[in-house]
This record gives structure tokens, C-alpha cells and sequence, in this order.
């Protein structure tokens, strides 16, 4: 796992387009959600999930008839197994798939920005980097850091240049929320505790190419969290109501 150093071009940030961002168990999910309700009566806003699959999507495979749990169990392993950057590189069908979510993605982010150009307000619950490989971390998943042979190395650089692009799309603030591995495992005892202590350090270090990042620890009080959030929000609204599209 290696920063990339390539240097991205700076670019305005799109307006009206907000990022709900940090490790598993810090309550993306809920606090998109309420974000969504609350602002609703403000101004037209839509909540957007911008990873790649959702833990909703996990819950809907787990409750198909008999193979439900098994199946998504299966798919999970498969998952880690694939996105670990410390693993070898993925056989080339699956870097194929990865390849093949990284674009799906690229263009449910341009779905979103469409939708904040027309005056949505856009709550998007995670982000995509190009700082850190992982799909993990909403990097590249394939990873060029781990890639051999001409082909998969074509591969792993074509999607770098994906998450590339996707890193200049900037959103007006990104809320990211802050988490220790012990509480996050207290909060998701089903996931790898190695793997959310990974992540809720990897996630720290991430600065989104320049974008304003608000902090929150997300042990607070939830209604703290809430609030906290809002208030960083509503200048955002209220800029946007100001300003004719």
C-alpha cells in the first residue's frame, strides 16, 4: 500500500455536493440518512451512495431463501481476499470485475454531479480517492503497487487514472468521521477487527485532493454528530439559494 504520487491537477469544487466519509462503523450510513431528511425541508436534496456495494445490498443477499447468509459469507471472503493490498495480485478475471466496478462507479459519480449542477443538494455517503490503493479505502482496487506482466499492469494503471479523474471531481465539503478500531469493532463484531484498524487509520490520512474536510469523532453522542454535521452544512444551502444556477 503506497501513496501515489502522481499529482493531480487542482480543480474547483463542485457546489452543492457533499461527501459522508470514514471506516466501517462510524454511522455513514444513518447520518447520510438523517442528513437527507433534515435538509430536505431546506432545499431538493438526494442521498447518493458513492462506494462500490453497500452493506444494504449485503443485508438483501442475505435474506434470499436457504443460501442467503452462506452466499453472502462467500462473497464477502471472496471480497477481502481480492481487495487486501498485502495479498498477491488478483487472477485477471477478477481484476476484470474490479475493473468493470471502478467504471460502473466513475459513472454513478457523474450521475451525482449532474444532480448537484441542477440544484440538488447531493449527500453522498463515501467518496472515491486516488491517494491509496484499496477498494478498501474507495481507492484503485486492483493496485498497481502489487500488478505484474504487461497487461495487468495496463489494467492497474488504466483504473488508477479512473480514480484519477474521480479525485477532481471535488465535493464542497466532505464530513469525514473518526473512529478507534475497538469501538468500531463494538459496532460491526462481524467485520475483521485487523482490517477496521487498518482502515480507520488509513482513512485519517486522506485529504481528498485539497477538498475541505470537516472532522467529527463519531464516539460522540449521535445527536452531537448530527448537529455538528448540519451546522457545517447549512452555509452550503444557504450559498446555494443565493446563487442562481
Amino acid at each position: 500500500m503506497q501513496n501515489s504520487q502522481t499529482t493531480l491537477s487542482s480543480a474547483s469544487c463542485v457546489p452543492g455536493l457533499i461527501a459522508v466519509v470514514g471506516c466501517d462503523g462510524t454511522g455513514k450510513s444513518t447520518l447520510t440518512a438523517d442528513l437527507t431528511k433534515n435538509l430536505s425541508a431546506w432545499c431538493p436534496v438526494e442521498r447518493r451512495y458513492l462506494g462500490l456495494i453497500s452493506g444494504e445490498d449485503g443485508d438483501k443477499i442475505k435474506k434470499l431463501p436457504f443460501i442467503g447468509v452462506w452466499l453472502e459469507r462467500r462473497l464477502a471472503a471472496k471480497s477481502e481476499k481480492t481487495q487486501r493490498m498485502s495479498n498477491k495480485a488478483p487472477p485477471l478475471w477478477a481484476a476484470l470485475i474490479m475493473y468493470g466496478l471502478s467504471l460502473w462507479r466513475k459513472a454513478n459519480l457523474g450521475k451525482a454531479k449532474r444532480l448537484a449542477q441542477r440544484g440538488v443538494l447531493v449527500i453522498g455517503d463515501r467518496y472515491p480517492q486516488a491517494e491509496i490503493s484499496g477498494f478498501y479505502y474507495d481507492g484503485p482496487g486492483i493496485g498497481i503497487e502489487r500488478v505484474s506482466g504487461w497487461l495487468m499492469t495496463r489494467l492497474a494503471e488504466s483504473e488508477r487514472r479512473l480514480y484519477q479523474q474521480m479525485a477532481r471531481c471535488r465535493p464542497e465539503l466532505i464530513i469525514r468521521l473518526n473512529i478507534d478500531a475497538d469501538t468500531a469493532f463494538s459496532r460491526k463484531p462481524d467485520h475483521n477487527y485487523d482490517e477496521l484498524r487498518d482502515k480507520a487509520a488509513v482513512m485519517t490520512q486522506l485529504n481528498y485532493n485539497g477538498s475541505q474536510v470537516l472532522n467529527i469523532d463519531a464516539r460522540a453522542p449521535y445527536h452531537v454528530v448530527l448537529q455538528t454535521a448540519l451546522e457545517a452544512i447549512y452555509p452550503v444551502v444557504t450559498k446555494a439559494k443565493q446563487q442562481p444556477r
